[in-house]
């Protein structure tokens, strides 16, 4: 009886270890859309400011086409991390998914090496995302160009 007990809750801690890893891959989605919405945001407000016209110094209408640049490129990194992370999710997932056949008997001959490349798909795809999501930050505090920015009058 004792083998069998084991034996679930080793086919339960197989199927649930990758159902935690996705909601990293959730939670990290959230922070990049959050981030990239706030990205585009600001986007749409230079350009509104630069449509209507209102900028009356040079400086200050070059800096903001440099700001524009610079938030395409923010948002374009962005969206590269968002691909990655789904794509972790997918991997991830399609492991959950493995698993569960392969423990429920619905596979008759079990190939780890399915589980072990979707997994580490999954895993790779997560970490490049993060890699890119990283990049996106540094990029977005350099680009503020903090002694740049300030105008005097």
């Amino acid at each position: 009886m004792d083998n069998s007990i084991d034996v679930i809750t080793n086919n339960i801690q197989l199927a649930l270890a990758p159902v935690f890893l996705l909601t990293a891959v959730a939670t990290l989605f959230n922070a990049i859309s959050t981030r990239l919405a706030r990205t585009v945001d600001r986007m749409r407000a230079i350009h509104k400011e630069l449509r209507d016209d209102n900028i009356s110094e040079d400086r200050l209408y070059q800096l903001m086409l440099k700001e524009a640049d610079e938030s395409k490129f923010r948002g374009r990194l962005c969206t590269i991390a968002i691909f990655f992370d789904v794509l972790s999710g997918v991997f991830i997932s399609l492991t959950v998914l493995e698993l569960f056949f392969f423990q429920a008997g619905a596979l008759n001959t079990p190939k780890t090496g399915y589980v072990m490349w979707s997994f580490v798909f999954g895993m790779a795809s997560f970490m490049i995302s993060l890699v890119v999501m990283l990049g996106e930050v540094v990029y977005g505090y350099l680009s503020a160009g903090w002694e740049n920015r300030v105008l005097t009058k």
